[in-house]
């Protein structure tokens, strides 16, 4: 089986590439998703958060994710030892699902896929690509935050240059070249 990892900027349209290779057959493991789903889940995570922050991390509906962020904001240290308490889980989340995969390929789509080492658990890596103002204008539509907001995340990031230059295959989603035949033969490709 072939692991595709999925990754590109705010608004770049992993999550649509994401479901187009859904719709072609390709099982995909959505990491953020996933992510949220492990620290309100994950003994683990719950156990370590515990320990790096006290109990008051976790409420009785879960994460209290405002805490934490006010732990991890402006604190590179904290978020570096929240990343190594939820990374290693998430991937070990991610091979188990792995194994229950029939198709010949799968993918796991991750904002984060070098930054976190998702991208050493995968066989090839593919970059959505969008230009900056683009994605802007998409984040914007989408999400209740401001430009300034909008942004600050993108300037958190890894740079698209950096990320595409890292990526095996690249994806154009900026409102000029249709994805529908850049899945396809991105498919193809990894099939032959």
């Amino acid at each position: 089986m072939i692991k595709i990892g999925i990754t590109g900027g705010i608004g770049s349209g992993k999550s649509v590439v994401a479901s187009l290779l859904t719709l072609s057959g390709v099982p995909v493991y959505i990491a953020d998703k996933e992510s949220k789903w492990l620290t309100n889940n994950s003994p683990v995570i719950r156990e370590k958060l515990t320990a790096l922050f006290g109990p008051a991390i976790y409420t009785s509906e879960g994460l209290d994710k405002k805490l934490l962020a006010s732990h991890i904001f402006n604190n590179p240290e904290q978020l570096q030892q929240v990343n190594r308490i939820i990374h290693p889980e998430v991937n070990r989340h991610f091979s188990a699902w792995v194994k229950r995969q029939t198709s010949p390929l799968c993918a796991i789509e991750s904002a984060i896929l070098f930054e976190s080492g998702f991208y050493k658990t995968v066989d090839t890596s593919l970059m959505v690509y969008a230009p900056k103002e683009l994605r802007i204008k998409r984040a914007l539509e989408r999400d209740s935050a401001s430009r300034e907001e909008i942004e600050r995340r993108i300037n958190s990031q890894m740079s698209d240059e950096e990320k595409k230059d890292r990526s095996d295959h690249v994806i154009y989603n900026d409102n000029r070249q249709a994805l529908i035949p850049q899945v396809g033969q991105l498919i193809e490709c990894l099939l032959s």
